[in-house]
């Protein structure tokens, strides 16, 4: 694969930036050892299964392809301000809405937009291992969502990311820039046909001085589909940011959220669920750094396993020494549907000012018995009463998704799992 991704950035026509920030990642990318599960980053992940060999870049000439399911994605998010579609890391097709433009939204190419590309990377700095220099060498059509100042966008914006070339490698890049006293919601959805791939999705979410950014991303990737992402934020002084997360699909998903609370008054609410089946594993790894003072974080993330599923969640919060006055919390809560299934929630605080108030909890274990009792003894047949429970769990995260139609749509496709759950009871003794 080093050969192909050498010959995938020889033969970029970008920009010269764009070209040469390509070429030095890939320098560092080729000098560099692929993470091990030796290290804490890394631990309880798959990445001593990645075979990169299986994997290359995709040619650049694509149309938008005719695939049913993009359709009903898009339906399901409504009325939009601005549709991008991405196929295989690369800009398909872009659609503002009529009056958006002028009401202060610019959606597209990066390089379309900026001349010298100052937004990429502005908040996820450098590479931190071979995988982000991985992306960073890929990533040759990063898309561009930014809001002027003062400017309010009523309808959402979607960045629909389709992936449908079997054995290839993409690295989709999105940045998302919010000038002061801006709103915006955004809406970036992974998804993909029935294909072996590998997908390096890198976010930037830039909320500028008293900004408010409502960000929902989802991903219902194919079961063959591996999904090594970060997404990393900056939020300014009495700036607001909303991460919703959705992780449904992939066979094994990674995403590193890093939330820096970095201007005085900010705050911030990270929420997420995800549902593993079959032998998948979902792995999320967080950060809530808290680098000003009177700002707040608030992150509850809420998971269920089936089947010999497995989960991950890893989380820090760290307050700087000058970050006085922060109230920062972290939820992690997982049910277990499946005796074969498992859950590792690893909550972590890092204190340097003790004038703060912090506070961490965590969860693993099976339905709540009391509210499945509840519902059977009145007269709901067990199954039906686990599922149920199952989705009011979820609930607390999915009535507050940005985006109501598309959690209509997410909510159809957690009942789809459910109902594809065999009991224990009904399973056969392998192996016995």
């Amino acid at each position: 694969m080093t050969s192909a991704i050498a010959d995938a950035v020889r033969r970029a026509d970008g920009p010269t930036w764009l070209s040469d920030r390509r070429a030095a990642a890939h320098a560092r990318f080729s000098a560099s050892p692929l993470p091990s599960t030796e290290s804490e980053e890394w631990r309880y992940s798959r990445i001593a299964e990645l075979d990169l060999a299986r994997y290359a870049p995709v040619a650049a000439d694509q149309d938008r392809p005719a695939d049913p399911a993009l359709d009903q994605l898009v339906a399901a998010a409504g009325p939009l301000a601005a549709l991008v579609l991405v196929r295989n890391g690369r800009v398909v097709l872009v659609e503002v809405a009529d009056g958006a433009a002028g009401a202060g939204l610019s959606v597209g190419r990066l390089s379309d937009l900026e001349q010298d590309g100052a937004s990429l990377g502005s908040v996820a700095g450098h590479a931190a291992d071979a995988i982000g220099e991985l992306h960073d060498a890929l990533a040759d059509d990063p898309v561009l969502v930014r809001v002027a100042a003062g400017r309010t966008i009523v309808d959402p914006v979607l960045v629909l990311h389709w992936t449908d070339a079997g054995g290839s490698v993409s690295a989709p890049h999105l940045v998302v820039r919010m000038g002061e006293d801006s709103q915006v919601t955004v809406y970036d959805h992974q998804a993909s046909a029935d294909v072996d791939a590998l997908v390096l999705p890198v976010v930037e979410l830039d909320v500028g001085q008293a900004a408010r950014l409502r960000y929902q991303n989802a991903q219902t990737l194919g079961p063959r589909v591996w999904q090594l992402g970060r997404q990393a934020s900056r939020v300014g002084r009495d700036a607001h940011l909303l991460t919703a997360m959705v992780a449904l699909g992939g066979d094994y998903a990674r995403l590193s959220v890093d939330s820096v609370m970095a201007g005085k008054g900010g705050s911030g609410d990270m929420l997420a669920i995800y549902f593993g089946e079959g032998a998948q594993l979902l792995d999320f790894r967080t950060t809530q750094d808290h680098v000003a003072p009177t700002t707040t974080s608030n992150l509850l993330f809420k998971g269920a396993v089936q089947d010999t599923s497995r989960a991950v969640y890893t989380g820090l919060i760290h307050i700087g020494k000058e970050a006085a006055g922060v109230n920062a919390f972290q939820t992690n809560r997982n049910v277990k549907l499946s005796s074969g299934a498992w859950a590792e929630s690893v909550p972590n605080l890092e204190i340097e000012n003790n004038d703060v108030r912090c506070s961490h909890a965590s969860a693993v274990g099976p339905v709540d018995e009391d509210q499945r009792f509840y519902l059977e003894s009145r007269g709901v047949p067990p199954q039906a009463a686990e599922r149920l429970v199952v989705l009011g769990f979820f609930e607390e995260v999915l009535e507050r998704l940005p985006v109501p139609g598309a959690a209509t749509a997410l909510r159809a496709e957690i009942a789809a799992k459910l109902a594809r759950r065999v009991p224990d009871d009904d399973r056969p003794e392998l192996g016995r």
